[in-house]
């Protein structure tokens, strides 16, 4: 596997995601590509964790790209499609993590600040695998007192620990390793299995928003 295959998911011949990259197709290293996409993706989508689908076609790199808003898993999708668009090898990688800031209204529904799965990237550039994660827009890192997590294409860009003020910010606590395609399967499997209150009030096809 290299990794720069179109998938069932990471529909990157789409013209959605064709338009995503286009602005970064005439940048001269894929380095430069990497860095600009990932802020166009971090930036560009508002995250937003409180819409959760139930719907496998609903995490299409092509359903995906034409949204304001997203979720971590979400913007990975993104992120792995439009890389290997731009002909860098990429994969969805999962795991979990504690969100210590700013979760009231996940944790009042699913009973806890653990957010599984949990969605970064891997990407291969000169010569090494990379992870980044652009999950958390700008705007808000600075709500939450956090510096933006920032990446320059060259070391690992994984979520910051601590806040500002040196409070605990994000955890990991797992990693289910890495994807070739959308394990769709497998995420809502964790999520039945993380969160089984609230996987006894809805099915697949559902969409929750909260």
């Amino acid at each position: 596997m290299t990794y720069l295959e179109a998938t069932h998911h990471l529909d990157y011949h789409h013209p959605a995601i064709q338009s995503l990259i286009a602005p970064f197709r005439e940048l001269p290293t894929q380095q430069e590509q990497a860095t600009a996409l990932y802020l166009r993706i971090r930036d560009g989508y508002r995250y937003n964790p409180y819409r959760i689908s139930l719907r496998p076609d609903d995490y299409r790199a092509s359903v995906l790209a034409p949204r304001t808003d997203a979720h971590c898993v979400d913007k990975a999708i993104l992120y792995v499609a439009g890389l290997r668009a731009l002909g860098i090898p990429a994969r969805i990688h999962l795991g979990t993590v504690i969100n210590h800031i700013a979760v009231e209204r996940l944790t009042e529904k699913f009973g806890t600040n653990e957010l599984s799965p949990h969605g970064m990237v891997n990407l291969y550039l000169d010569g090494k695998w990379l992870k980044a994660s652009p999950a958390f827009n700008k705007e808000l890192c600075e709500r939450c007192g956090v510096d933006p997590l920032e990446f320059d294409g060259a070391s690992d860009s994984v979520f910051q620990q601590y806040d500002r003020s040196g409070q605990k910010f994000m955890e990991y606590t797992e990693d289910f390793g890495h994807f070739e395609d959308v394990p769709v399967d497998f995420m809502f499997e964790t999520m039945a299995r993380k969160y089984p209150v609230f996987a006894e009030k809805v099915k697949l096809g559902d969409v929750v928003k909260f």
